[in-house]
């Protein structure tokens, strides 16, 4: 149940049902809105458009439960003033048993607040939803394809990586959660150079293995210690049957193997924060199965290929730069601009059209939103992947890409030192054995995703309310204490979800309460903005401010014993707060899913 979108559904009904004076009457006279039954010159208002319709809630509390600026939509086509056609249907509202008041603010928002029974009904359906509290369908079942991770198979997983990520994998689990249908997709460059200096240096660490004397590791080459275990694989396989074999024979097999080898250690990697993708793409068979030339031979076909030369580039200076005949594509026509070369001058493809050609055979498998996670590094990849994904879907589906700034790490303040194992980098596997997976996860969400992030070891895991995941994950423990310490004091109770719906809400009165359920029934409407926007980092902003709610009605209780959640004297009150106490854990737990994180019951110091 999404509560705001009800009313909105509600109130547009209610437009529907009011008939309004024609415009084109003799007795309409601009500013005044008369109300009519019957028909004639009077005509029902029935073309609202509803898009442009709001319920949310206002921006100050204390105006009321919900807001609504459905007045000034629909004021222009109903010839009245947005604050005088407010005011109608603000006394419509009222006439709904469900509402308490309702009022006019400012150009003509209509402010209401709900009666109290109505909040119970959302307790009550958090309780009966569980963790799919805030599923949408806003979606429709629209087919989305999130690309993220995407390093190519040259080592393990390092810190850079993880937070894409992430990234990636909680805006796939939102999307599906406001019901679009989504593959998580991983693609790798198997085709290039560094792929060869990857089969270079696992040949070299190849023939060390047999025994070799290899001495130090060429610069260029891979240095990481973890080459030992490709090659030692090699062997364990193949023995030395490509010890003497010229490159000719041994390079292929070697390659494969090196990319599958270091492939399976990325998805253990990726594994140990639970991201699995549905599908693995790679240049190297859309070039063997022949997609690059298909894709090419479609745009040729629509005319938008062309053999011609581009200007200098700007800002540079290029005293020796020479023309040169090109093979083009007329990007420009769908709002680039420059022109894209696809080929270089020696007739090799360009670096560019194995991502068109990628691109194109996710078109073919029928997406129609693409969003990829990359690097702040690929700033000008949207738009030249726009006009090539316009141009092969005739403008049907679009692309949007979430890019990741740096991670910088930190012990204690002070930069962490490089990793031997991984001849440069710190792994993935490292930064989950020192802190735990769930706080990997959750602190790649707590800023923006181009913002650059401070992964500090030691204050990611401290027990203090600047530290947001052990803020996050203490409410949902306390609220595990809460239901803890009710089985004791009431022997017989039963504090399962399904009985504590059908608790007596009416027994929740206070305003400290009301606000939790206010803030509670927000859920889904933070779920759709969410996934509407691509930005799952607001999840965290969301746990973080519901679990702020719920710690300031805890130290409240403190001071106020009739605020506590549990009264040994009072069974019923303690059933209806302990339903509150559920609700907000369920609510937590729903988050942390989507964030991929486990919530905690206990937490130990």
């Amino acid at each position: 149940m999404n509560i705001f979108h009800e009313y909105r559904a509600r109130i547009a009904e209610m437009l529907q049902n009011m008939e309004f004076l024609d415009p084109s009457h003799p007795e309409h006279k601009p500013g005044l809105l008369q109300l009519f039954s019957g028909t004639g010159s009077f005509r029902p208002f029935r073309d609202m458009d509803a898009a442009k319709v709001k319920v949310e809630p206002p921006k100050d509390l204390s105006h009321g439960d919900m807001s609504t600026n459905v007045a000034m939509v629909i004021a222009k086509a109903a010839g009245m003033n947005p604050k005088q056609l407010g005011e109608i249907i603000a006394e419509k509202l009222k006439a709904l048993p469900e509402v308490k008041d309702a009022s006019v603010a400012g150009p003509g928002f209509v402010n209401f607040r709900l009666a109290d029974g109505e909040w119970s009904r959302v307790l009550k359906d958090i309780l009966q939803s569980g963790i799919h509290y805030g599923d949408s369908k806003m979606g429709k079942g629209e087919k989305v394809n999130v690309e993220y991770v995407s390093a190519n198979p040259t080592g393990p997983m390092h810190a850079g990586h993880v937070r894409g990520a992430v990234i990636g994998d909680t805006l796939s689990n939102l999307l599906l959660k406001a019901g679009y249908n989504v593959t998580k997709e991983y693609y790798f460059n198997d085709a290039g150079k560094q792929i060869d200096v990857l089969t270079q240096t696992a040949y070299l660490r190849y023939r060390e293995a047999l025994g070799e004397n290899i001495g130090e590791i060429p610069e260029g080459l891979y240095p990481g210690e973890y080459m030992k275990d490709v090659a030692q694989a090699l062997v364990k396989r193949d023995g030395d049957k490509w010890k003497n074999a010229p490159e000719a024979e041994w390079q292929k097999p070697v390659r494969e193997f090196a990319v599958e080898f270091i492939m399976g250690m990325i998805r253990e990697d990726l594994d140990l924060i639970g991201i699995h993708h549905d599908v693995f793409s790679n240049e190297r068979v859309m070039i063997e199965d022949g997609t690059l030339e298909k894709c090419f031979k479609q745009l040729e076909g629509m005319g938008l290929i062309y053999q011609g030369t581009l200007p200098p580039p700007k800002g540079k200076d290029m005293e020796d730069w020479e023309p040169a005949e090109l093979t083009l594509f007329r990007t420009t026509q769908f709002g680039d601009d420059i022109d894209r070369p696809l080929k270089k001058r020696d007739g090799s493809w360009a670096y560019i059209m194995p991502d068109i050609a990628y691109h194109y055979n996710k078109v073919q498998r029928g997406y129609t939103w693409m969003i990829n996670v990359l690097g702040k590094d690929h700033g000008n990849y949207l738009q030249k992947m726009r006009c090539a994904i316009a141009a092969l879907s005739d403008n049907n589906a679009k692309l949007d890409v979430a890019y990741c700034g740096m991670v910088k790490l930190f012990k204690n303040g002070e930069p962490v030192k490089l990793s031997k194992r991984s001849g440069n980098i710190i792994t993935l596997r490292e930064l989950v054995e020192e802190v735990g997976a769930g706080v990997v996860r959750f602190f790649m969400l707590s800023r923006t995703p181009d913002s650059e992030l401070d992964f500090d070891f030691t204050k990611v895991v401290e027990q203090s309310k600047d530290n947001p995941v052990f803020y996050v994950q203490y409410a949902h423990a306390r609220c595990c204490s809460v239901i803890r310490n009710a089985k004791e004091m009431f022997k017989d109770i039963d504090v399962t979800p399904s009985h504590l719906a059908k608790v007596d809400m009416s027994k929740l009165s206070t305003a400290d309460e009301y606000q939790l359920v206010r803030y509670l029934s927000g859920w889904p409407r933070f779920v759709e903005a969410a996934a509407e926007a691509h930005e799952p980092h607001r999840i965290t902003t969301y746990l973080h401010e519901l679990a702020a709610e719920f710690h300031g009605f805890w130290n409240k209780g403190r001071d106020d014993a009739h605020l506590r959640f549990l009264h040994e004297n009072d069974r019923e009150l303690s059933m209806a707060r302990l339903a509150l106490v559920e609700a907000v854990k369920t609510v937590i737990a729903s988050g942390l899913a989507v964030m991929g994180v486990e919530p905690l019951e206990e937490l130990h110091g």
